[in-house]
């Protein structure tokens, strides 16, 4: 699947924007702040319906406008022109977003995910390693909640389940004859129930995952280090159920809850030793990218019924604090038939020219100016 056409009407600094693109790469160049990212941001809206950037929906519309739209056409490949599907989204200040696939209006939005695989490459990614846990599992759950609805589903129940528990947590704590309540076994072992599918769904996607993030490192760092990673939960060790009620005096205390996989983590190591300790920004950098690049080939690849359609790949800003070898080879990785449909930001048109000078293949170039975008050339 790839994006044919993008039709943008007041996102952020973008006012009107109707764009062709190319099946393979297409290019994005402008000094910082005139809108690249803004472009990058539409495209991930349609996947995901909603932004990489701002939760609350108003603050994506242009300044002083009352709404907004966004309209992508996509196709299955570069055969089969009868396959297009057309994705659209509206914005308005005080209502409830619309958001349409082919002629349907969802219901729930979430129905969407999974429908146009994409994969976001952005400097926001370091999170995942200066931030807490919940960065990391944002990765895991993002991954999985493209190939599994029932995964997306029961994580959804949890988190609600989850939120329903600390709000009797607190009840407890001013009424402490409601801690042992009928409702409180129920809400733990539902919550329990939630918590044995996702652990079971997050350990077989990282056994599956580690092997090609280490091929994607060792091919941008050119062997240079050695890298892994490692899942990391209460439930590995111990019966969540019984885990829940052991602890809710404490969690009464604490006034939220204690042990669950919403307390999971992905360990990050660089030579064995805890990456954020050890690498350098180069190494952080390339240590992100190589996660968000397996990403994708793991999306694609067909393994345990995940569907084989190759992601959109959205790459914002990523030669930053890389030296010339590694963003040569991370040009001479996405080139290949592995990856799919390309969109690349960068600041310099020459820098950019050059790296994919020895790279024949279908392509666009566009220019970027205060929220305009331009076609420079083919």
């Amino acid at each position: 699947m790839f994006l044919r056409n993008l039709t943008i009407l007041n996102f952020k600094n973008i006012r009107e924007a109707n764009l062709q693109f190319a099946e393979k790469l297409n290019c994005f160049v402008g000094l910082n702040g005139q809108g690249k990212t803004n472009l990058l941001d539409a495209i991930y809206y349609l996947s995901f319906t909603k932004s990489a950037f701002n939760a609350v929906d108003s603050q994506n519309i242009t300044h002083n406008e009352q709404f907004c739209m966004l309209q992508g056409e996509y196709q299955s490949d570069s055969t089969g022109a009868d396959e297009q599907l057309q994705v659209s989204c509206g914005i308005r200040r005080g209502q409830k977003k619309q958001f349409r696939c082919g002629k349907k209006d969802y219901q729930r939005l979430h129905d969407h995910i999974g429908k146009l695989p994409l994969v976001m490459v952005s400097p926001a990614d370091q999170e995942m390693i200066n931030d807490g846990s919940e960065a990391r599992r944002k990765f895991i759950d993002g991954v999985i909640s493209q190939y599994s609805r029932n995964y997306l589903d029961t994580l959804t129940r949890y988190q609600t389940l989850l939120k329903q528990r600390n709000i009797l947590l607190r009840q407890c704590d001013e009424q402490p004859d409601r801690l042992q309540s009928d409702l409180m076994d129920i809400l733990e072992e539902q919550m329990a129930a939630c918590d044995e599918v996702i652990f079971a769904e997050r350990t077989a996607f990282i056994q599956a995952f580690i092997p090609i993030f280490q091929t994607v490192y060792t091919t941008i760092s050119g062997d240079a280090e050695q890298v892994s990673l490692s899942y990391v939960s209460q439930l590995q060790s111990r019966d969540m159920k019984q885990s829940l009620r052991d602890t809710r005096q404490r969690d009464v205390y604490l006034g939220w809850t204690s042990q669950g996989v919403h307390k999971d983590d992905m360990e990050m190591l660089l030579d064995e030793h805890p990456l954020r300790q050890v690498a350098s920004q180069g190494q952080q950098k390339t240590f992100t990218l190589a996660l968000k690049l397996a990403q994708a080939l793991y999306l694609a690849g067909g393994e345990n019924n995940i569907p084989s359609a190759k992601p959109i790949l959205l790459l914002d800003d990523i030669f930053d604090k890389l030296d010339t070898h590694r963003v040569e080879n991370i040009i001479n990785l996405v080139h290949s038939d592995a990856f799919g449909q390309i969109f690349l930001t960068d600041t310099d048109r020459q820098h950019l020219t050059s790296l994919l000078a020895p790279h024949r293949t279908d392509s666009r170039l566009f220019h970027v100016c205060n929220g305009e975008i331009e076609l420079m050339t083919n």
